[in-house]
Protein backbone atom coordinates (compact mmCIF):
# COMPACT_ATOMS: atom_id res chain seq x y z
CA UNK A 1 0.00 0.00 0.00
CA UNK A 2 1.14 3.28 -0.78
CA UNK A 3 2.00 6.56 1.46
CA UNK A 4 -1.17 8.28 -0.74
CA UNK A 5 -3.29 5.27 -0.21
CA UNK A 6 -2.37 5.09 3.75
CA UNK A 7 -3.36 8.78 3.54
CA UNK A 8 -6.68 7.99 2.10
CA UNK A 9 -7.57 5.37 4.00
CA UNK A 10 -6.96 6.77 7.31
CA UNK A 11 -9.16 9.79 6.34
CA UNK A 12 -11.45 7.63 5.18
CA UNK A 13 -11.74 6.07 8.87
CA UNK A 14 -11.64 9.42 10.58
CA UNK A 15 -14.99 10.30 8.69
CA UNK A 16 -16.32 7.40 9.87
CA UNK A 17 -15.39 7.72 13.76
CA UNK A 18 -16.99 10.72 13.53
CA UNK A 19 -20.33 10.05 12.27
CA UNK A 20 -20.68 6.52 13.45
CA UNK A 21 -24.37 5.68 13.81
CA UNK A 22 -27.09 3.01 13.23
CA UNK A 23 -28.35 2.02 9.95
CA UNK A 24 -31.19 3.42 8.50
CA UNK A 25 -33.61 0.49 9.34
CA UNK A 26 -32.44 0.72 13.18
CA UNK A 27 -32.47 4.16 13.50
CA UNK A 28 -36.27 3.93 11.95
CA UNK A 29 -36.75 1.14 14.39
CA UNK A 30 -35.49 3.47 17.52
CA UNK A 31 -37.20 5.95 16.24
CA UNK A 32 -41.12 4.23 16.36
CA UNK A 33 -39.36 2.50 19.74
CA UNK A 34 -39.09 5.65 21.13
CA UNK A 35 -42.20 7.47 19.79
CA UNK A 36 -43.88 4.39 21.65
CA UNK A 37 -42.62 5.19 25.27
CA UNK A 38 -42.77 8.98 24.93
CA UNK A 39 -38.98 9.40 24.85
CA UNK A 40 -38.19 12.78 23.95
CA UNK A 41 -34.59 12.57 22.40
CA UNK A 42 -32.30 10.10 20.06
CA UNK A 43 -30.34 7.39 21.85
CA UNK A 44 -32.50 7.83 24.89
CA UNK A 45 -33.40 3.56 24.19
CA UNK A 46 -31.79 0.65 24.81
CA UNK A 47 -34.73 -1.46 24.40
CA UNK A 48 -32.99 -5.04 23.52
CA UNK A 49 -30.06 -6.55 23.99
CA UNK A 50 -27.37 -4.75 20.72
CA UNK A 51 -30.21 -1.82 21.10
CA UNK A 52 -32.10 -2.59 17.97
CA UNK A 53 -33.45 -5.53 16.00
CA UNK A 54 -30.86 -5.65 13.93
CA UNK A 55 -28.29 -5.54 16.52
CA UNK A 56 -25.98 -3.55 15.46
CA UNK A 57 -24.56 -2.93 18.93
CA UNK A 58 -24.31 1.24 17.60
CA UNK A 59 -26.16 4.53 19.77
CA UNK A 60 -26.58 7.79 18.63
CA UNK A 61 -26.84 8.56 22.28
CA UNK A 62 -23.88 11.34 22.75
CA UNK A 63 -21.29 10.28 26.02
CA UNK A 64 -19.13 12.52 27.71
CA UNK A 65 -15.07 11.81 26.39
CA UNK A 66 -14.38 11.47 29.81
CA UNK A 67 -16.80 9.00 32.22
CA UNK A 68 -17.58 8.91 35.72
CA UNK A 69 -19.83 6.33 38.14
CA UNK A 70 -23.25 8.56 38.07
CA UNK A 71 -24.34 5.44 40.04
CA UNK A 72 -23.88 1.98 40.92
CA UNK A 73 -25.73 -0.55 42.58
CA UNK A 74 -25.10 -3.90 44.92
CA UNK A 75 -27.22 -6.58 43.14
CA UNK A 76 -28.57 -9.88 43.95
CA UNK A 77 -26.40 -12.68 41.47
CA UNK A 78 -24.11 -11.87 38.75
CA UNK A 79 -24.65 -10.64 35.88
CA UNK A 80 -24.09 -12.93 32.73
CA UNK A 81 -26.07 -10.47 30.02
CA UNK A 82 -26.27 -6.72 29.51
CA UNK A 83 -29.30 -4.89 30.63
CA UNK A 84 -32.22 -2.83 28.37
CA UNK A 85 -33.04 0.70 28.91
CA UNK A 86 -36.64 2.16 28.11
CA UNK A 87 -38.64 4.97 29.34
CA UNK A 88 -35.79 6.41 31.01
CA UNK A 89 -35.90 2.83 33.36
CA UNK A 90 -33.18 0.53 33.70
CA UNK A 91 -33.97 -3.21 33.68
CA UNK A 92 -31.58 -5.51 34.61
CA UNK A 93 -31.83 -9.39 35.40
CA UNK A 94 -29.07 -11.69 37.22
CA UNK A 95 -28.19 -15.28 37.59
CA UNK A 96 -30.02 -15.82 40.60
CA UNK A 97 -33.24 -15.00 39.30
CA UNK A 98 -34.13 -11.03 40.48
CA UNK A 99 -34.86 -8.81 37.96
CA UNK A 100 -34.43 -5.02 38.74
CA UNK A 101 -36.28 -1.39 37.59
CA UNK A 102 -33.64 1.55 38.34
CA UNK A 103 -33.97 5.06 37.07
CA UNK A 104 -31.42 5.60 34.51
CA UNK A 105 -30.81 9.18 36.53
CA UNK A 106 -29.86 8.43 39.90
CA UNK A 107 -30.35 4.88 40.05
CA UNK A 108 -33.32 4.64 42.27
CA UNK A 109 -34.97 1.42 42.59
CA UNK A 110 -38.26 1.29 41.15
CA UNK A 111 -39.05 -2.21 41.66
CA UNK A 112 -37.65 -5.67 41.80
CA UNK A 113 -39.11 -9.05 41.91
CA UNK A 114 -37.62 -12.28 42.85
CA UNK A 115 -38.00 -15.70 40.69
CA UNK A 116 -37.02 -19.27 41.06
CA UNK A 117 -35.47 -18.88 37.83
CA UNK A 118 -32.00 -17.95 36.45
CA UNK A 119 -32.00 -15.58 34.32
CA UNK A 120 -28.86 -15.72 31.28
CA UNK A 121 -30.72 -13.74 28.15
CA UNK A 122 -31.25 -9.79 28.72
CA UNK A 123 -34.71 -8.53 28.26
CA UNK A 124 -36.59 -6.58 25.91
CA UNK A 125 -39.16 -4.14 26.11
CA UNK A 126 -41.47 -3.29 23.49
CA UNK A 127 -45.06 -2.03 23.25
CA UNK A 128 -44.99 -1.30 26.87
CA UNK A 129 -44.23 -4.62 28.04
CA UNK A 130 -41.11 -6.61 29.44
CA UNK A 131 -40.11 -9.97 28.11
CA UNK A 132 -37.52 -12.06 29.59
CA UNK A 133 -36.65 -15.63 29.39
CA UNK A 134 -34.84 -18.06 31.92
CA UNK A 135 -33.14 -21.34 32.81
CA UNK A 136 -36.31 -23.35 33.21
CA UNK A 137 -37.44 -22.96 29.46
CA UNK A 138 -40.17 -20.46 30.28
CA UNK A 139 -40.31 -16.74 28.55
CA UNK A 140 -42.04 -14.23 30.76
CA UNK A 141 -44.10 -11.07 29.36
CA UNK A 142 -44.19 -8.01 32.17
CA UNK A 143 -45.88 -5.20 32.94
CA UNK A 144 -42.60 -2.77 32.75
CA UNK A 145 -44.22 -0.27 35.56
CA UNK A 146 -43.82 -2.68 38.15
CA UNK A 147 -42.92 -6.14 37.02
CA UNK A 148 -46.73 -8.32 37.15
CA UNK A 149 -46.67 -11.28 35.05
CA UNK A 150 -48.86 -10.62 32.31
CA UNK A 151 -48.64 -14.01 30.42
CA UNK A 152 -45.92 -16.92 30.35
CA UNK A 153 -44.99 -19.49 27.79
CA UNK A 154 -43.21 -22.42 28.39
CA UNK A 155 -40.29 -24.19 26.16
CA UNK A 156 -38.88 -27.27 26.79
CA UNK A 157 -35.36 -26.32 27.28
CA UNK A 158 -33.07 -23.11 28.75
CA UNK A 159 -33.27 -20.18 27.14
CA UNK A 160 -29.99 -17.90 26.82
CA UNK A 161 -31.27 -16.28 23.54
CA UNK A 162 -32.31 -12.65 24.19
CA UNK A 163 -35.80 -11.65 22.54
CA UNK A 164 -36.38 -8.92 20.02
CA UNK A 165 -40.10 -7.90 18.75
CA UNK A 166 -40.83 -6.39 15.54
CA UNK A 167 -44.23 -4.67 16.87
CA UNK A 168 -46.87 -7.52 16.27
CA UNK A 169 -44.32 -10.62 16.93
CA UNK A 170 -42.08 -11.64 19.77
CA UNK A 171 -38.35 -14.00 18.40
CA UNK A 172 -36.33 -15.91 20.61
CA UNK A 173 -34.32 -19.16 20.68
CA UNK A 174 -34.32 -22.21 23.14
CA UNK A 175 -31.92 -24.82 23.53
CA UNK A 176 -34.98 -27.11 22.98
CA UNK A 177 -33.51 -26.67 19.44
CA UNK A 178 -36.29 -24.20 18.14
CA UNK A 179 -36.70 -20.57 16.90
CA UNK A 180 -39.73 -19.43 18.32
CA UNK A 181 -42.53 -16.58 17.26
CA UNK A 182 -44.81 -15.45 19.38
CA UNK A 183 -47.91 -13.30 19.38
CA UNK A 184 -46.52 -10.53 21.02
CA UNK A 185 -49.71 -8.80 22.78
CA UNK A 186 -50.56 -12.50 24.08
CA UNK A 187 -47.68 -15.11 23.96
CA UNK A 188 -50.02 -17.38 21.40
CA UNK A 189 -47.64 -19.05 19.02
CA UNK A 190 -47.75 -18.19 15.48
CA UNK A 191 -44.85 -20.57 14.59
CA UNK A 192 -41.73 -22.21 15.63
CA UNK A 193 -38.70 -23.39 12.96
CA UNK A 194 -36.39 -26.36 14.43
CA UNK A 195 -33.27 -26.19 14.31
CA UNK A 196 -30.34 -29.19 14.24
CA UNK A 197 -28.91 -27.79 17.45
CA UNK A 198 -29.75 -25.03 20.56
CA UNK A 199 -30.56 -21.78 19.92
CA UNK A 200 -28.46 -19.78 21.96
CA UNK A 201 -27.89 -16.10 19.89
CA UNK A 202 -30.81 -13.40 20.02
CA UNK A 203 -32.26 -13.43 16.70
CA UNK A 204 -31.83 -10.55 14.15
CA UNK A 205 -34.50 -8.94 12.14
CA UNK A 206 -34.35 -7.46 8.72
CA UNK A 207 -37.32 -6.88 6.00
CA UNK A 208 -39.26 -10.13 5.94
CA UNK A 209 -36.56 -12.18 7.42
CA UNK A 210 -35.42 -13.61 11.03
CA UNK A 211 -31.68 -14.37 11.30
CA UNK A 212 -30.21 -17.09 13.61
CA UNK A 213 -26.86 -18.59 14.11
CA UNK A 214 -26.86 -22.00 15.77
CA UNK A 215 -25.57 -24.56 17.84
CA UNK A 216 -25.28 -26.92 15.23
CA UNK A 217 -22.79 -25.07 13.26
CA UNK A 218 -25.56 -23.13 10.52
CA UNK A 219 -26.43 -19.74 9.75
CA UNK A 220 -30.20 -19.59 9.03
CA UNK A 221 -32.47 -17.03 7.44
CA UNK A 222 -36.11 -17.61 8.41
CA UNK A 223 -39.35 -15.77 6.93
CA UNK A 224 -41.29 -13.93 9.67
CA UNK A 225 -44.69 -14.90 8.95
CA UNK A 226 -44.13 -18.46 8.47
CA UNK A 227 -41.54 -21.44 9.29
CA UNK A 228 -39.98 -21.18 6.31
CA UNK A 229 -36.40 -21.48 4.88
CA UNK A 230 -35.01 -18.68 2.88
CA UNK A 231 -31.38 -19.93 2.84
CA UNK A 232 -28.87 -21.71 5.43
CA UNK A 233 -25.25 -21.27 5.60
CA UNK A 234 -23.17 -23.83 6.92
CA UNK A 235 -19.91 -22.51 8.99
CA UNK A 236 -17.27 -24.51 10.02
CA UNK A 237 -18.22 -23.79 13.85
CA UNK A 238 -20.86 -23.33 16.55
CA UNK A 239 -22.11 -19.51 17.03
CA UNK A 240 -23.51 -18.25 20.42
CA UNK A 241 -23.01 -14.63 18.67
CA UNK A 242 -26.14 -12.73 17.47
CA UNK A 243 -25.79 -11.26 14.41
CA UNK A 244 -25.73 -7.95 13.24
CA UNK A 245 -26.80 -6.67 10.35
CA UNK A 246 -25.95 -3.35 8.19
CA UNK A 247 -27.15 -2.45 5.14
CA UNK A 248 -27.71 -5.93 3.23
CA UNK A 249 -24.87 -7.93 4.60
CA UNK A 250 -24.32 -9.77 8.18
CA UNK A 251 -21.80 -10.31 10.76
CA UNK A 252 -21.24 -13.38 13.18
CA UNK A 253 -18.49 -14.88 14.48
CA UNK A 254 -17.52 -18.49 15.59
CA UNK A 255 -16.12 -20.72 17.63
CA UNK A 256 -14.12 -21.60 15.12
CA UNK A 257 -12.04 -18.19 15.84
CA UNK A 258 -13.40 -16.43 12.61
CA UNK A 259 -16.06 -13.91 11.55
CA UNK A 260 -18.04 -13.57 8.47
CA UNK A 261 -19.44 -11.54 6.35
CA UNK A 262 -22.80 -12.98 4.54
CA UNK A 263 -25.21 -11.55 2.15
CA UNK A 264 -28.04 -11.05 4.10
CA UNK A 265 -30.73 -11.47 1.22
CA UNK A 266 -28.90 -14.55 -0.54
CA UNK A 267 -26.70 -16.04 2.16
CA UNK A 268 -23.37 -15.92 0.11
CA UNK A 269 -20.52 -15.71 2.03
CA UNK A 270 -18.72 -12.28 1.23
CA UNK A 271 -15.62 -12.50 3.25
CA UNK A 272 -14.45 -14.13 5.84
CA UNK A 273 -11.66 -12.78 8.62
CA UNK A 274 -9.36 -14.96 10.67
CA UNK A 275 -7.31 -13.37 13.07
CA UNK A 276 -4.65 -16.45 12.91
CA UNK A 277 -4.86 -16.40 17.32
CA UNK A 278 -5.12 -19.99 17.45
CA UNK A 279 -8.68 -20.36 17.06
CA UNK A 280 -10.24 -18.82 20.05
CA UNK A 281 -13.88 -18.43 19.65
CA UNK A 282 -15.56 -15.11 18.90
CA UNK A 283 -18.36 -15.71 21.70
CA UNK A 284 -19.67 -12.25 21.58
CA UNK A 285 -21.66 -10.21 18.92
CA UNK A 286 -20.12 -7.66 16.44
CA UNK A 287 -20.84 -3.78 16.73
CA UNK A 288 -21.39 -2.48 13.04
CA UNK A 289 -21.35 0.86 11.42
CA UNK A 290 -21.25 2.26 8.11
CA UNK A 291 -17.56 1.25 7.26
CA UNK A 292 -15.96 -0.74 10.34
CA UNK A 293 -16.52 -3.88 12.12
CA UNK A 294 -15.92 -4.38 15.40
CA UNK A 295 -15.86 -7.74 16.86
CA UNK A 296 -14.29 -9.05 20.61
CA UNK A 297 -12.88 -12.76 21.50
CA UNK A 298 -11.77 -14.96 23.66
CA UNK A 299 -8.37 -14.24 22.49
CA UNK A 300 -8.43 -11.12 24.66
CA UNK A 301 -8.71 -8.88 21.68
CA UNK A 302 -10.98 -6.22 20.39
CA UNK A 303 -10.54 -6.41 16.47
CA UNK A 304 -12.03 -3.48 14.17
CA UNK A 305 -12.32 -4.58 10.31
CA UNK A 306 -12.99 -2.54 7.37
CA UNK A 307 -16.40 -3.51 6.82
CA UNK A 308 -16.29 -3.71 3.12
CA UNK A 309 -13.33 -6.22 2.78
CA UNK A 310 -12.65 -7.73 6.08
CA UNK A 311 -9.24 -6.19 6.17
CA UNK A 312 -7.85 -5.39 9.73
CA UNK A 313 -7.71 -1.90 10.37
CA UNK A 314 -6.94 -2.15 14.48
CA UNK A 315 -6.59 -4.72 17.27
CA UNK A 316 -7.07 -3.72 20.89
CA UNK A 317 -5.45 -6.59 23.59
CA UNK A 318 -6.37 -6.74 26.82
CA UNK A 319 -6.03 -8.58 30.19
CA UNK A 320 -8.63 -10.86 30.04
CA UNK A 321 -10.90 -12.75 27.57
CA UNK A 322 -13.53 -11.08 26.11
CA UNK A 323 -17.19 -12.26 26.33
CA UNK A 324 -18.98 -9.11 26.34
CA UNK A 325 -20.31 -7.72 23.15
CA UNK A 326 -18.74 -4.42 22.26
CA UNK A 327 -20.89 -1.58 21.81
CA UNK A 328 -20.37 1.91 19.93
CA UNK A 329 -21.26 5.75 20.37
CA UNK A 330 -19.70 8.56 18.74
CA UNK A 331 -16.48 7.94 18.13
CA UNK A 332 -15.57 5.44 20.69
CA UNK A 333 -15.92 1.82 21.01
CA UNK A 334 -16.80 0.73 24.67
CA UNK A 335 -15.52 -3.44 25.64
CA UNK A 336 -16.34 -4.77 28.71
CA UNK A 337 -13.03 -7.70 29.46
CA UNK A 338 -13.20 -10.49 32.10
CA UNK A 339 -9.87 -8.43 33.05
CA UNK A 340 -12.38 -6.64 35.29
CA UNK A 341 -12.33 -3.39 33.29
CA UNK A 342 -14.38 -1.29 30.67
CA UNK A 343 -12.63 0.26 27.93
CA UNK A 344 -13.46 3.42 26.43
CA UNK A 345 -11.47 3.10 22.83
CA UNK A 346 -10.88 5.54 19.70
CA UNK A 347 -12.67 3.70 17.09
CA UNK A 348 -9.94 5.28 14.69
CA UNK A 349 -7.21 3.63 15.62
CA UNK A 350 -7.79 1.42 18.97
CA UNK A 351 -6.12 3.77 21.32
CA UNK A 352 -7.19 3.82 24.96
CA UNK A 353 -9.23 7.78 25.44
CA UNK A 354 -10.73 5.79 28.79
CA UNK A 355 -10.95 2.92 31.39
CA UNK A 356 -12.35 1.62 34.74
CA UNK A 357 -11.51 -1.04 36.88
CA UNK A 358 -14.01 -2.83 38.82
CA UNK A 359 -11.91 -5.46 39.99
CA UNK A 360 -14.42 -8.07 39.03
CA UNK A 361 -14.47 -9.47 35.94
CA UNK A 362 -17.65 -8.41 33.33
CA UNK A 363 -19.56 -11.12 30.87
CA UNK A 364 -22.37 -8.86 30.02
CA UNK A 365 -22.76 -6.50 27.52
CA UNK A 366 -22.36 -2.96 28.02
CA UNK A 367 -25.88 -0.71 26.73
CA UNK A 368 -25.67 2.79 25.91
CA UNK A 369 -28.88 5.42 26.40
CA UNK A 370 -29.38 8.43 27.35
CA UNK A 371 -25.91 9.65 27.89
CA UNK A 372 -25.45 6.80 29.88
CA UNK A 373 -23.40 4.12 29.99
CA UNK A 374 -25.17 0.83 31.92
CA UNK A 375 -23.11 -2.53 32.08
CA UNK A 376 -23.05 -5.27 35.52
CA UNK A 377 -20.14 -7.45 37.02
CA UNK A 378 -19.89 -11.11 37.87
CA UNK A 379 -20.45 -9.77 41.19
CA UNK A 380 -23.79 -8.20 40.64
CA UNK A 381 -22.59 -4.78 40.60
CA UNK A 382 -24.51 -2.80 38.19
CA UNK A 383 -22.50 0.06 37.00
CA UNK A 384 -24.16 3.65 35.40
CA UNK A 385 -21.25 5.18 33.74
CA UNK A 386 -22.14 9.55 32.50
CA UNK A 387 -20.43 12.71 32.30
CA UNK A 388 -18.50 13.69 35.60
CA UNK A 389 -20.13 16.18 38.10
CA UNK A 390 -19.12 19.88 37.53
CA UNK A 391 -17.46 20.77 40.68
CA UNK A 392 -18.97 24.65 42.22
CA UNK A 393 -16.80 27.39 42.16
Amino acid sequence: MTASQQTNRRSRFARLARKARPPLAGAVFLCLMMRASAAQNPGSDWPCDRGNERRTGVSDSPLSETLAVAWKTKCVGAFEAGAVVARATVFAATAKGRLYAFSLDKGELKWQRQFDEEFKAAPCVASARLYVGCQSGKLYCLNPANGETDWTFDTEAEIMSSPVCDGPRLFFGSYDQHLYCLDAATGRLMWKYETGGPVHCGPARWGQLVYVAGCDQNLRAIEVTSPTLEWSLQMEALASATPAIYGRELYVGHFGGKLLAVDAGSGEEKWQYDPKSGGFPFYASCAVTEELVVAAGRDKKVHCLDRATGAKVWAFETKGEIDASPCVAGGRVYAASKDGTVYGLDLENGAVKWKYVSGAPFTASPAIAGGRLIVGDVEGTLFCFGAPEKKGK
